[in-house]
């Protein structure tokens, strides 16, 4: 989902620097990839191809690819896109096949295309090892889901020390639903888009006080793995560094003490006084806005501004500038709503634009 890329264009992936990253990973133990359709405007899939499936023996690794629940519109384009899938990803079967971004919205679509029992077969035929799906949604919901599926092998959830208690996330309640059902966790979103890999310095200086040379996404992580159940983090590492860094504490995994866990506790405090919106960067939003606002992009330098503390010189209204002369604005939205309902975290996206606005236009 966040692979290096040489220009700012999704699609521009720097393979180079991708094949050493899968020749690292592997050479230390790791085997889980993972891609889905729409990643990297479509060219997520051939990467994998590219970079790692033609250069290692099939069974050196392990892949997982979803099913784009937002792109069905008929049964036969179940079937049309797995095909396509397996030949852009060059396999014959995929090890773990997910119903992707289940919430309220694309759960009724799931429903009403079967879309569960089309992943039952490809399990029944070999083309797929195990089946899931990832979610964005309430833990009541999940708990429908899951009675009403209870042969899932996995869920995908995003957990993270942020959204544990986040009310409209809800974390921590989905991942009781898991454990209840016994279902194995893979956790999305441990560092959240980024957002605790650059903490408000206060709450950098704790962790640097306890752990000198441990990176704040380092914490993150260690967190979402400690919880019991979790079968696998998937950190969205984008470039070599952050690889080596993630190796260099989960070659030889150490659970959170108890003094990190107090540690994290007061961290999340002040994370939730200083983080004006909790965005994760996913992009869902902006497929498909008449306008073409970068809604992400736009969060994310509010947020800064926000947190900055130097109040005089603002870097991010050089960069909210930079989109203004390109012609767009996040006072160019509509509010036609399209944006709300595709966003996994459940923001009210056309007021926090107006938010935007009013700091960066006014």
């Amino acid at each position: 989902m966040r692979l290096p890329k040489l220009s700012e264009t999704a699609s521009d992936i720097d393979h180079s620097q991708v094949c050493r990253m899968v020749d690292t990973f592997i050479e230390n133990g790791f085997t889980y990839f993972d891609t889905a359709y729409m990643y990297h405007d479509g060219t997520s899939e051939m990467a994998v191809r590219d970079d790692l499936v033609r250069r290692y023996d099939r069974e050196r690794f392990l892949l997982a690819d979803k099913l784009p629940t937002m792109r069905l519109n008929e049964v036969a384009d179940m079937q049309r896109i797995f095909d396509e899938q397996r030949t852009k990803c060059g396999v014959e079967y995929f090890d773990y096949y997910l119903l992707h971004n289940l919430n309220t919205r694309f759960y009724e679509t799931a429903v009403k295309l079967d879309a569960f029992d089309f992943i039952r077969r490809k399990k029944e035929e070999g083309s797929v090892k195990n089946i899931g799906f990832s979610f964005h949604a309430g833990a009541d919901l999940l708990e429908e889901i899951l009675s009403k599926n209870p042969d899932v092998d996995f869920v995908q959830l995003q957990i993270n020390y942020l959204d544990w208690e986040h009310a409209g996330i809800q974390s921590r309640k989905c991942y009781e639903v898991a454990r209840k059902y016994g279902k194995p966790v893979i956790v999305m979103e441990p560092v959240k888009g980024g957002t605790l890999a650059k903490l408000p310095e206060r709450a950098e200086a704790l962790m640097r006080a306890y752990a000198p040379d441990a990176s704040p996404a380092s914490w993150a992580i260690r967190y979402a793995a400690s919880l019991e159940g979790v079968m696998t983090v998937l950190s969205g590492m984008s470039d070599y560094s952050q690889l080596c860094d993630n190796i260099g504490y989960m070659k030889d995994f150490k659970p959170l003490s108890a003094e990190e866990q107090d540690i994290i506790r007061r961290v999340q405090t002040i994370m939730y006084e200083s983080t004006a919106i909790p965005c994760t960067g996913c992009a869902y939003c902006t497929e498909g806005c008449p306008a073409n606002i970068p809604i992400p992009e736009f969060f994310s330098l509010y947020n800064a501004e926000l947190q900055a503390e130097n109040k005089g010189f603002s870097t991010q209204e050089v960069y909210y500038s930079n989109h203004v002369k390109a012609g767009v604005k996040a006072s160019d939205c509509i509010a036609c709503g399209q944006c709300e309902t595709q966003c996994p975290q459940n923001l009210p996206v056309i007021e926090l634009l107006k938010s935007v606005a009013r700091t960066f236009e006014e």
